[in-house]
C-alpha cells in the first residue's frame, strides 16, 4: 500500500470513529427534550410567536383551528411546541393536548386590558388540571409594541399569576413585531425546566 493510500485510510478511519463517537455523545448528552403547550385567548400571538421561535421572522397567520406544532431548538433544549387555538370552543378541549407536557407558554395580550379577566379564569382552570401538577408556566405579555400595553407586573397582577404558588412561573415581556423578550423567554423555560429534572 503507497503512503498516500495508508494515509488516507487512516484519515477515513479517524472521519468514521469522530462520527461514531458524536453519535453516541450526542445521544448522551445531547439537547434535552420537552413537550410545550402554547396556550392563550384568540389573537393573543401565539402562532405569531411560534413562528417567530421556528424560523426568526415575522409570518403572516390566520386564527388556529386546533393546533399548529413546531419544533424549536434554543441553547441545549429541544422544545415540542403546541400552539393552540384560543377560540372558546378549542379552548375546551386544550386539556387533551396537555398529556406529557413539561411547560405551558400562555401568550397574553398585553394591550386587550378588557379579556384579562378571561385569561384569569382560563389559567385557573389550566392550573388546577392534575395533569399539569409538575409544569412549569412562562407567560409571554405580548404586544409591548403597541401603545400602553400592560408591562409583565401588572399582567401577573390581572391574571392572578401573582398568588400562584404550586407552579414555577415567569411573565417575559414580548413583541413579535420587534422580535423582542421571545428569546429571553426561552431561557427562563430551558432553565426552569432543567432545574425541574
Amino acid at each position: 500500500m503507497s503512503y498516500f493510500a495508508a494515509r488516507l485510510s487512516r484519515a477515513l478511519t479517524l472521519v468514521i470513529m469522530g462520527l461514531v463517537l458524536g453519535k453516541i455523545w450526542a445521544s448522551l448528552f445531547g439537547p434535552s427534550k420537552y413537550k410545550i403547550c402554547m396556550i392563550g385567548l384568540d389573537n393573543a400571538g401565539k402562532t405569531s410567536i411560534l413562528f417567530r421561535m421556528h424560523l426568526g421572522a415575522v409570518v403572516d397567520t390566520h386564527p388556529t383551528i386546533g393546533s399548529n406544532v413546531e419544533t424549536v431548538e434554543h441553547k441545549d433544549a429541544e422544545f415540542q411546541v403546541w400552539d393552540l387555538g384560543g377560540q372558546h370552543a378549542i379552548r375546551q378541549v386544550w386539556s387533551a393536548y396537555f398529556v406529557s407536557s413539561h411547560a405551558v407558554v400562555l401568550v397574553v395580550d398585553g394591550a386587550d386590558r378588557a379579556r384579562m379577566p378571561l385569561v384569569k379564569t382560563e389559567l385557573a382552570r389550566v392550573l388546577a388540571m392534575e395533569i399539569l401538577s409538575n409544569a412549569v408556566i412562562l407567560c409571554f405579555a405580548n404586544k409591548q409594541d403597541l401603545p400602553g400595553a400592560a408591562k409583565a407586573r401588572e399582567v401577573a397582577a390581572a391574571i392572578g399569576l401573582d398568588e400562584v404558588k404550586s407552579h414555577s412561573w415567569h411573565v417575559q415581556e414580548s413583541s413579535v413585531v420587534e422580535g423582542t423578550g421571545i428569546s429571553e423567554g426561552l431561557s427562563w423555560l430551558a432553565k426552569a425546566l432543567a432545574d425541574a429534572k
